[in-house]
C-alpha cells in the first residue's frame, strides 16, 4: 500500500515540476492516508487517490487594468476548481505578488478536506491573482477587482462555484467584485460570493469565523487534558483578519494575547493585547492600512522587532494566523523547549513538515489548518444558507452554530484518530475523515469526475 502511495506522489510531482507548496499538501495528506486505504480497498479499485490529487478545472486568464497615472497594468487571474463531490466548489479569492498556479492548487486541496469536515455541502476551490492590493489606491483596487470579475463570472454561481476572500481580498474587495458581478449579470446574486457586508446579504460573524473558529477548536483540545484557555499566554502571528479575532475570542475567553505580526516584524506586549489595544490594531489595519511597527511607538512597554519570529517567546498557545510554511524546525523547537501545550493553525499549511514532526514527537496539542481554521469556509456555508431562504440570522444564532461546527469537527478528528489507533493525531484524523467524506461520495457517483 505504501508503494501505492508513493507511485501517486511521484506522479504528481512529474507531472507538475516547481509546485513544491502543492506537492507538500499532497504529500502530507497522502501519507496519512494509508490506513484508510488498507481498510477500504474500494479507494483503491476506484482510483480515487489519483483522481482526487487533480483538480476538475482550472481556468487562467489576464486582468488588465489602469493604475492611478492611468497606465495599463497587465495581472494573472486564476480559479482552481479542485472537487464537487459534495457540493459547490468553495474557497476563497487571495490577492499578494506570491500568487501562483502551485500555491493555489495547494490550497484548492486543502480546501476540499476542509469543506468535507464540515458537514455541510461544499466542494473544494480556490482562486485568485498575483495582483497586490497594498499600498493600491481604493481607485485602483475598484478597476482591477471590476476587470478580475469580467472574466470570473463566468465561471461561478451559486449552484456552481462560490469564492469569498482570503489574503489581501476583504469586505472592500467583496463589495467591487460583486458589484461587478451584479451589473454584468443582472442578477441579484446574493449566493455567489461570500463575506459580503451585511447590508447586501452578507452574514453576521463572518469576519470573525476564522478566528473564532481556531480558538474554539484550541478550546476542545485543551479540554481532552482538563485545561482551558484562562489565563494562558497567547502568541499570535499575523495582524489581519484571522489573527485580528483569534485574539479577540482568546481576550474574551480569559487568556492572554502577548504577541502579533505583520510582513515587516513583530510586537512583543508583556502586558496582553487586551481589547482596547486589539481595537487600535483593528483601526491601524482595516482602516489606516499601517504597519504594526506603529503599535509599539502607541503604547509603552511594547517592544518591536525585525529579527526572528514571536515564536521563540515563551507562551502556552500558538496560533500561527499568517501565511503558508511561516513556522520552521527551529521555531518549532523554540516553542517546545519554551513550553507550549497547544498550537492551532489559524493559516493554511503553516508549519513546514520538520515543524509538524517536532510538536507532534513533544505532544504538544497541534490542530491542522484544515480542521482549525474551517470556522471561515463554515460560516461562508451559513452565509448561503442564509441567502437561500432570504433570512438572517443574529450574531447569537450564528456565533452558536459555528462553535457546534467546530466542536463536531474536533470530535470527528478526534474520534477518527482514534479509531485507526492514532489517538490524539488530529492531523491523521482530520485528513482521513475529510478524505472519507469526499472518496465516498466520488465512489457513490461512478467515473464521471
Amino acid at each position: 500500500m505504501k508503494s501505492y502511495i508513493e507511485n501517486v506522489y511521484n506522479k504528481v510531482v512529474e507531472k507538475d515540476p516547481g509546485q513544491e507548496v502543492f506537492h507538500q499538501a499532497v504529500e502530507e495528506v497522502l501519507e496519512s492516508l494509508e490506513p484508510a486505504i488498507e481498510k477500504y480497498p474500494k479507494f483503491k479499485e476506484h482510483a480515487i487517490l489519483e483522481r482526487i490529487v487533480e483538480p476538475e478545472r482550472v481556468i487562467l486568464f489576464r486582468v488588465p487594468w489602469l493604475n492611478k497615472d492611468g497606465e495599463v497594468k497587465v495581472n494573472r487571474g486564476f480559479r482552481v476548481q479542485f472537487n464537487s463531490a459534495i457540493g459547490p466548489y468553495k474557497g476563497g479569492l487571495r490577492f499578494h505578488n506570491t500568487v501562483n498556479l502551485g500555491v493555489l492548487k495547494f490550497l484548492g486541496f486543502e480546501q476540499t478536506f476542509k469543506n468535507g469536515l464540515t458537514g455541510l455541502p461544499m466542494g473544494g476551490g480556490k482562486g485568485g491573482s498575483d495582483f497586490d492590493p497594498h499600498g493600491k489606491t481604493d481607485a485602483e483596487v475598484r478597476n482591477f477587482c471590476h476587470n478580475y470579475m469580467t472574466e470570473l463570472y463566468k465561471h461561478v454561481g451559486q449552484f456552481t462555484d462560490v469564492p469569498a476572500g482570503d489574503i489581501g481580498v476583504g469586505a472592500r474587495e467583496i463589495g467591487y467584485l460583486y458589484g461587478m458581478y451584479r451589473k454584468i449579470t443582472n442578477k441579484h446574486g446574493t449566493c455567489v460570493l461570500t463575506g459580503k457586508g451585511p447590508t447586501y446579504g452578507g452574514s453576521l460573524i463572518r469576519p470573525e469565523a476564522t478566528g473564532y473558529g481556531t480558538v474554539y477548536f484550541v478550546q476542545e483540545m485543551l479540554k481532552t487534558k482538563n485545561e482551558n484557555l484562562k489565563d494562558k499566554k497567547v502568541c499570535i502571528s499575523g495582524s489581519g483578519n484571522v489573527a485580528q479575532f483569534a485574539a479577540e475570542k482568546s481576550n474574551q475567553l480569559g487568556a492572554k494575547v502577548i504577541a502579533m505580526s505583520d510582513s515587516s516584524g513583530w510586537v512583543h506586549d508583556p502586558d496582553g493585547i487586551d481589547q482596547e489595544k486589539l481595537e487600535w490594531i483593528m483601526e491601524l489595519k482595516n482602516v489606516r492600512r499601517g504597519r504594526i511597527k506603529e503599535f509599539a511607538e502607541e503604547f509603552k512597554g511594547v517592544e518591536y522587532h525585525t529579527d526572528k519570529s514571536p515564536w521563540y517567546l515563551p507562551c502556552d498557545i500558538a496560533m500561527p494566523c499568517a501565511t503558508q510554511n511561516e513556522v520552521d524546525a527551529k521555531e518549532a523547537k523554540a516553542l517546545v523547549d519554551n513550553g507550549v501545550i497547544a498550537l492551532g493553525e489559524g493559516a493554511n499549511m503553516p508549519l513546514t513538515p520538520d515543524a509538524i514532526e517536532i510538536v507532534q514527537e513533544a505532544n504538544v496539542l497541534y490542530a491542522p489548518g484544515k480542521a482549525a481554521n474551517a470556522g471561515g469556509v463554515s460560516v461562508s456555508g451559513l452565509e448561503m444558507a442564509q441567502n437561500s431562504m432570504r433570512y438572517f440570522w443574529t450574531r447569537e444564532e450564528v456565533d452558536q452554530k459555528l462553535h457546534q461546527i467546530m466542536v463536531s469537527i474536533h470530535k470527528t478528528a478526534y474520534d477518527t484518530a482514534e479509531l485507526f489507533g492514532e489517538k490524539g493525531n488530529y492531523v491523521l484524523g482530520a485528513n482521513i475523515a475529510g478524505f472519507l467524506k469526499v472518496a465516498n461520495a466520488m465512489v457513490a457517483q461512478g467515473y464521471i469526475s
